[in-house]
């Protein structure tokens, strides 16, 4: 661990200061003093950021966890094994070419996020854990992988991702890591897998569509039967429908509607059509004239 700006600091002035007394004053071991104690100082004072922790150890056996902040320590007999970062951090493991249950070969990327919690066992347990626990991560989605289906993996992602975190995290609980969260970002499956899959989803909503579209022509016929029962037994509301029907169409101006004899003595349309005439003959005189009778 190289010394920091500080005891660096403290250590050139006390130095400078002890020159200056055996250059300027002859002062030979108070000058010696002053350079021996800047030596002290650069080698004792030490300092972690906000993030960091050190384990400190003495004569090989572990001591102490100091930081953050500037702390000191016995040179020579003490030494940092390990300043580690508190922090949250993130690794990105891979599983490829692997087996679902469903024997279907996928490759799956993912992220976890970790941060060390007790920095004494993440420095003495294990060797470098910022590996161990990628290797850990990666065996976990193998393990998850090989025992859940295709279908799980694709629809069901928070329940997974839920699942490994909690496999890692009693890995790494021992090593002083805890495991916040784990995020499968990508699943790959092959190409012809795909094709498949696409052809089987639209079979599906065309068989869908088929069963609604049959449905709304049930609707329609039902309606259309519930309809003819009612214009049996009521002849006058039949009746009345045709009107209904010959007012529609000819209520727009120009337009032209041939009725067939039969519709009108069934429907009694006669008066009606007669009435309809004189109402657009009353439309095109508006001033009340009479009308003249028309040429045979």
């Amino acid at each position: 661990m190289s010394p920091n700006p500080i005891s660096l600091a403290i250590a050139a002035l006390l130095a400078g200061f002890g020159l200056l007394l055996i250059a300027l004053a002859n002062l030979v071991v108070p000058g010696a003093l002053l350079i021996i104690v800047a030596i002290i100082v650069l080698a004792a004072l030490r300092l972690a950021r906000q993030w960091e922790q050190a384990v400190v150890l003495r004569a090989g056996k572990f001591l102490a966890v100091k930081g953050p902040g500037l702390f000191g320590i016995v040179p020579i007999l003490d030494n940092i094994a390990a300043q580690i970062d508190t922090r949250l951090r993130t690794t990105q493991f891979l599983a490829e070419q692997t087996l679902t249950k469903d024997t279907v070969p996928v490759d799956v990327d993912a992220i976890i996020f970790w941060m060390v919690t007790d920095v004494r066992r993440a420095a003495l347990e294990v060797a470098d854990y910022s590996e161990a626990i990628s290797w850990a991560a990666q065996t976990s989605l193998r393990e998850m992988i090989g025992a859940a289906d295709l279908a799980m993996l694709l629809s069901n992602r928070k329940a997974v991702d839920e699942e490994l975190r909690q496999t890692i995290d009693a890995k790494t609980e021992e090593w002083g890591i805890v495991v916040k969260s784990v995020e499968i970002r990508d699943v790959t499956i092959p190409v012809a897998l795909q094709d498949a899959m696409s052809r089987e989803a639209q079979a599906e909503r065309e068989r869908h569509a088929r069963v609604i579209l049959g449905a709304a022509e049930a609707e329609i016929a039902h309606s259309f039967a519930e309809a003819a029962r009612t214009y049996t037994d009521s002849p006058i509301a039949l009746h009345l429908r045709g009107m209904n029907m010959l007012y529609e169409s000819v209520k727009e101006r120009g337009s032209t509607i041939i009725v067939p004899s039969s519709a009108v003595d069934s429907m009694n349309l006669g008066g009606i059509a007669g009435f309809t005439s004189l109402a657009k003959t009353g439309e095109g005189n508006p001033r009340g004239e009479p009308a003249k009778p028309a040429d045979c």
